[in-house]
């Protein structure tokens, strides 16, 4: 019995053989940990600077926010080329009923998201029920809503928002303490979300070794759990010495929480890692494969349209060119967090981690003042890189 025990415990072997065998799930956050050290050094401590770190999540909040979509429509086996200009399209859509029709943003916002909906399943229908090829549903929809986009704003920009909508991206919330700097509220949330993971960890540990399973080492538990409770805090207290914890961060949070809950522990989630890693196997198991398909592209729709309302809020306008390329940053984001390009594996974890790599490197490269050019040939590499890192992986197991 003591010797299941320590095999559940994960004290049967060290650190290193359990890295080893977990490379893909931590290689990435070790890969973050290294990007931001790195740029930390090259731009003297200007990266880990409170108003910096704000305006790493601003700029990046709905980077991430499309990639938990993405990552269920990557984990189900297809992919979405369209996210970049749906974005650009309901910004445009919002600007055109708020600014010029006169909406209040508690019609105009459930109004577009509801279109995002609704272009979600227009394009997930012809995937799930006529087995187009999603690359070829979503190019399409790339095209039309790019031209939309266009058609909608006649070719110019369109603003301002109400300071309502703004505070939508741009927004903080108020010290509930009324001590503003450092603001209390986000030094206090920190120190409960640090304590929630650690509590939450401890309990699936004991839960794991009252069934036998094997876990990871008690001596890297306690040092992983440390650090990530310190990240938290620092980048708590970091943000309370600034202006608080931004909206759009709480947003982002809440997000996540319920996805990763969804993938990890419910059985729609289950299924949808089942439908990508063998359809046809899903399909005889009782899966209801095209209704899950369809469920993908509409949540990835849903999620695209609240971005493209975060993303128009943040720049206070709606202008022909917003979202380009966004679809490529989203994807590349979701891969490099350790997503599988034939669909079936990926976390939620690793989609938030991989678009954080992205946009340090994207931030960190901008302050250092390296051109454009440099970071498209180096953000490419990148992608290359975690790419062939998935390959070599799956090959080694196989």
């Amino acid at each position: 019995m003591a010797a299941v025990e320590k095999q559940a415990s994960g004290e049967g072997r060290g650190i290193g053989s359990y890295l080893a065998s977990h490379l893909r799930e931590y290689g990435m956050i070790l890969a973050l940990v290294a990007i931001m050290v790195f740029f930390q050094i090259m731009t003297d401590g200007t990266l880990l600077r409170p108003v910096n770190i704000t305006n790493l999540f601003l700029q990046n909040s709905y980077i991430i926010i499309m990639a938990l979509g993405m990552l269920l429509v990557i984990v189900a086996g297809h992919i979405d080329l369209s996210v970049g200009s749906v974005v650009g399209f309901i910004g445009a859509l919002a600007a055109i009923l708020m600014v010029d029709q006169g909406w209040s943003i508690y019609a105009a916002v459930p109004f577009c998201l509801f279109i995002g909906i609704v272009i979600g399943a227009a394009q997930g229908y012809w995937v799930a029920y006529w087995n187009i090829p999603s690359f070829i549903v979503t190019l399409a929809g790339m095209l039309v809503f790019r031209g939309a986009t266009l058609w909608l704003l006649e070719g110019q920009s369109v603003g301002p928002f109400p300071r309502e909508f703004q505070a939508l991206s741009t927004g903080f919330i108020p010290d509930l303490f009324g001590v503003k700097r450092p603001n209390i509220t986000a030094i206090v949330a920190g120190v409960m979300i640090a304590s929630t993971l650690v509590w939450m960890g401890l309990r699936n540990r004991q839960r794991n070794a009252q069934y036998g399973i094997e876990g990871e080492p008690l001596s890297f538990f306690a040092i992983r759990n440390l650090l990530v409770a310190g990240a938290i805090v620092f980048v708590a207290y970091k943000l309370a010495t600034f202006r608080g914890l931004p909206n759009v961060l709480i947003t982002m949070g809440v997000l996540i929480v319920i996805y990763a809950f969804l993938t990890e522990s419910t059985v729609i989630g289950r299924r949808i890692y089942a439908l990508g890693g063998n359809r046809k196997a899903a399909k005889l198991s009782g899966v209801k494969t095209e209704r899950l398909t369809f469920l993908t592209f509409v949540n990835m729709g849903m999620l695209a349209a609240l971005a493209g309302l975060i993303f128009a809020a943040r720049l206070n306008t709606a202008t022909p060119k917003a979202g380009v390329a966004f679809e490529l940053d989203v994807i590349a984001a979701v891969f490099i967090g350790g997503a599988s390009m034939s669909g079936g594996v990926g976390k939620i974890v690793g989609a938030v981690v991989g678009a954080f790599i992205m946009g340090v490197m994207n931030n960190g490269m901008s302050i250092m003042g390296i051109g454009i050019d440099y970071q498209q040939v180096i953000k490419g590499l990148v992608l290359l890189a975690a790419v062939i890192f998935d390959v070599y992986n799956k090959n080694k197991q196989g």
